[in-house]
């Protein structure tokens, strides 16, 4: 089966792509053994000057691979470029700071010397979705290239264009031959590559089920993974927050990557008390955002596929059909695209896809409780746990309720929850586990070595 690339505007086919036979796999695989067992024995400043190059060659090359998202997977233009200058500056950041993080460290025991080392893993498979194709790839790659590691790319199978732009940066970084390579295949194949003896760990970011499954795989072959799944992440507005504020975040947060986001906001919490004001500034909100064609300037593109666009606009009326009520939205354009309005939902309860689900995509899910007390409840009310914010003036307050009372990996005060290469980044719960980013993520793939010496 082909790999075939459509633009979501216009619904009009982009390219096909040939998958890989078993043997350009193999071959695949053994040039990254190869280059591993090379580049391991590198020094941090010369992997530091192909990861450098990288974020240049990414930077020179911002305006055409942010038009290369939007026509594969429909993202807004300016958001595109945003995408790419965080790539580079995670480059940086990791080509800089690696020597430090990784540093070994001595433990002061009966020997003469014994320390920590922390040595490459091996050859790493990333498993990586379409909503953000260069950041996904580039948060784990920088870091393990950094470490001394090699990997190989399992990409989605509707941005095979950006899996090959990424691919070419890196050549054209100075990277030898088989440190990084796209593996053009099916998901269903995924298991075989994981099997294999070459692989040494994997890191997949994508849903939940996706998630079970690689585990389920990586955990019999007793090889080490990190998961970044799902989420429905909670924002929570107390009595005392500035609301309008507050909602201006939130519904930056909601229509990031035109609402797919595993780690965007998805249900707005408050009390009844500030229900009437947060559903009206919502809807203002709201209906200032642009939806239409991402290479001009809009808000919202369109969804990745169409299938995904009917999958989110199934959710919304089996919502609607349990009592919720749209206050914008939720009716599915006519015609060409996969577009989907920007929407509010309120009147939203437990059972209804609009509370227990990820709905991926544009849609905001209004949930008002009782009391402050209730609206904690409800945020943790939830299989997942990957980002949550609140929002207060009392910062410390705040800080306390994001610190001990939030079910999150990721707790913001009165700020959209969002990645930055020095600070953790994952989940708990059904959003998965492990850490990318920062020096808790540059250390999930590789040895950490004791070493003692009498």
């Amino acid at each position: 089966m082909p790999l075939i690339s459509t633009n979501p505007t216009t619904g009009v086919e982009l390219a096909r792509y040939d998958e890989m036979s078993a043997d350009e796999i193999d071959r695949a695989l053994s040039a990254a053994r190869r280059a591993f067992d090379e580049w391991r024995g590198t020094s941090f400043d010369a992997r530091a000057t192909v990861i450098r190059a990288a974020a240049t060659e990414l930077r020179a090359r911002k305006v055409e691979l942010a038009r290369l998202m939007a026509i594969e997977m429909g993202k807004p233009l300016e958001q595109g470029e945003a995408e790419i200058d965080k790539c580079a500056a995670a480059c940086e950041f990791f080509a800089t700071q690696a020597p430090a993080l990784l540093a070994d460290q001595d433990v002061k025991t009966e020997a003469s010397r014994s320390f920590v080392a922390f040595k490459p893993f091996g050859v790493i498979l990333g498993v990586m979705p379409w909503n953000f194709p260069f950041w996904q790839v580039f948060r784990y790659t920088a870091p393990a290239l950094m470490a001394g590691n090699a990997t190989v790319l399992k990409h989605s199978s509707n941005v095979v264009g950006c899996a090959l732009a990424i691919e070419e940066i890196l050549k054209a970084a100075g990277a030898p031959p088989g440190l990084f390579v796209t593996l053009r295949m099916g998901s269903k194949r995924v298991g075989e590559v994981i099997d294999d003896r070459r692989i040494a760990a994997v890191t997949l970011t994508g849903s939940t089920p996706a998630g079970r499954d690689v585990a389920a795989r990586a955990g019999r072959a007793l090889k080490k993974q990190v998961l970044e799944l799902g989420g429905s992440d909670p924002y929570v507005i107390l009595d005392d927050a500035d609301i309008a504020s507050a909602v201006k975040i939130c519904v930056s947060s909601r229509l990031i990557n035109s609402g797919q986001s595993c780690v965007a906001a998805k249900r707005f919490i408050c009390t009844t008390r500030r229900a009437a004001e947060v559903e009206a500034l919502f809807v203002k909100e709201m209906q200032l955002k642009t939806m239409g064609d991402p290479l001009i300037g809009v808000d919202v593109g369109p969804q990745a596929r169409v299938d995904l666009r009917d999958e989110l606009d199934q959710q919304v009326h089996a919502s609607l059909a349990k009592g919720a009520r749209a206050l914008v939205g939720g009716v599915r354009p006519e015609g060409p695209g996969a577009f989907y309005p920007p929407t509010v939902l309120t009147n939203v309860r437990k059972g209804m896809p609009a509370y227990d689900d990820e709905l991926f995509g544009p849609v905001a899910a209004i949930i008002a409780t009782e009391s402050e007390d209730e609206a904690l409840r409800v945020a943790n009310d939830t299989a997942f746990g990957l980002g949550a914010a609140v929002f207060t003036r009392d910062l410390e307050r705040g800080t306390r309720i994001a610190a001990d009372q939030l079910d999150a990996g990721n707790c913001f005060v009165n700020a959209l929850v969002r990645s930055d290469p020095r600070l953790p980044f994952g989940g708990i719960k059904d959003s998965g586990y492990g850490r990318e980013l920062s020096a808790f993520g540059i250390r999930e793939f590789v040895n950490i070595k004791t070493v003692w010496v009498a």
